[in-house]
């Protein structure tokens, strides 16, 4: 009887491990190989219709070799080198025991992975995360410029006065050449970034259209499109979260403790999760507790008892959990479903007797 395969790549910056092991956990085979596609997929050509699974070690760099075994129709899943332990008594460990680590566990089937973005949408989604060092750039620039404004002349400059500056205008603050020099240098690195900025929103925006959990995600309090875009293209697929919950533990909005008897034992890791949905959603809480009425009087009521660092954190768990129900139900967002209906009634009565 042929036996199934398992292979697991230990994948570094310019050379990656190759380990297969059989299905009685016998080892096969192991090559170190250069990062070149067609060198990998030479060596597991012979091994290709036996293989049940290969791993590939999820680091910065394994876009183009995930991309191109699943092209090439391997069975291809992404270790979770965060949630992978190996033994702390080994006496040695190198590259080639832990591509065969990797194997071992899927033999074991306990090796933990996890999600492969679609290619397609990837390159969208890290387009819109390049946006966010495009927008520090300008606001660098900003601050720089204000700040020159104010030495030279003990005066503040209003940010929309600056956003509607001209060139000429900008260089003609100042009399030393110098500061004209840097002036215009500024302003003219400011009018580019805005211009990316803007191709870069334009393109994302056209693509997260076309997402069907998009739709509804702006009737959420405090989402608009930039967060609205954000979430959508983090989200991948919102049918990989099976509760609003396991949603929010993966938007950084639940408190990563670890107890026993009741006793704090410390932390556990914060920085799992994702860091731009966690961004997103802090984002909306803020501008939601100044523009939403239902969630200002539930943020008041919560900094009393806590503080306010804490209740923009819960208040940002609660809209995670909303947006799950949103993009999963492909609905409106309902206030009255996540505040509850007294609250809705509440905020209802004082608008009435406003008006009246």
């Amino acid at each position: 009887m042929t036996k199934t395969l398992m292979a697991g790549i230990d994948l570094h910056s310019n050379n990656l491990m190759i380990g297969i092991v059989d299905q009685d956990g016998q080892r096969v085979g192991h090559q170190k190989l250069a990062c070149d596609l067609k060198a990998v997929l030479a060596y597991l050509r012979p091994y290709q219709r036996r293989l049940k699974s290969l791993a590939v070690e999820s680091t910065y760099n394994w876009y183009w070799l995930v991309d191109g075994l699943r092209a090439a129709g391997y069975p291809v899943v992404l270790a979770n080198p965060a949630k992978i332990t190996q033994y702390a008594g080994l006496k040695h460990a190198d590259d080639k025991s832990d591509a065969y680590f990797l194997a071992e566990l899927q033999r074991l089937n306990i090796l933990p992975t996890g999600y492969i973005y679609d290619a397609e949408l990837r390159p969208v989604r890290d387009l819109l995360r390049r946006r966010v060092s495009l927008v520090q750039q300008r606001t660098a620039l900003m601050l720089s410029f204000k700040s020159l404004y104010a030495r030279t002349t003990g005066q503040a400059m209003s940010l929309s006065r600056l956003k509607g500056m001209a060139a000429k205008a900008a260089r003609d603050l100042y009399e030393h050449p110098a500061d004209q020099l840097i002036a215009t240098v500024q302003h003219e690195h400011i009018a580019a970034l805005n211009e990316s900025i803007a191709k870069i929103e334009k393109l994302v925006l056209a693509r997260a259209r076309t997402l069907p959990w998009y739709e509804h995600l702006d009737t959420v309090p405090g989402v608009g499109r930039i967060l609205g875009m954000t979430i959508a293209l983090e989200v991948g697929e919102i049918e990989r979260f099976a509760s609003p919950g396991q949603f929010a533990s993966y938007c950084r909005a639940v408190a990563a403790e670890r107890t026993s008897n009741e006793k704090n034992k410390g932390r556990n890791n914060r920085k799992c999760g994702n860091k731009y949905l966690g961004w997103a959603f802090v984002e909306a809480a803020n501008f939601a507790k100044r523009y939403d009425e239902r969630s200002r009087r539930w943020f008041d009521r919560k900094a009393a008892r806590t503080c306010k660092v804490l209740a923009t954190k819960a208040l940002a768990c609660k809209l995670a959990k909303a947006a799950w129900h949103v993009m999963s139900d492909q609905v409106p967002y309902d206030g009255g479903r996540v505040f509850g209906k007294a609250a809705a009634n509440q905020v209802n009565g004082l608008a009435t007797s406003q008006r009246d």
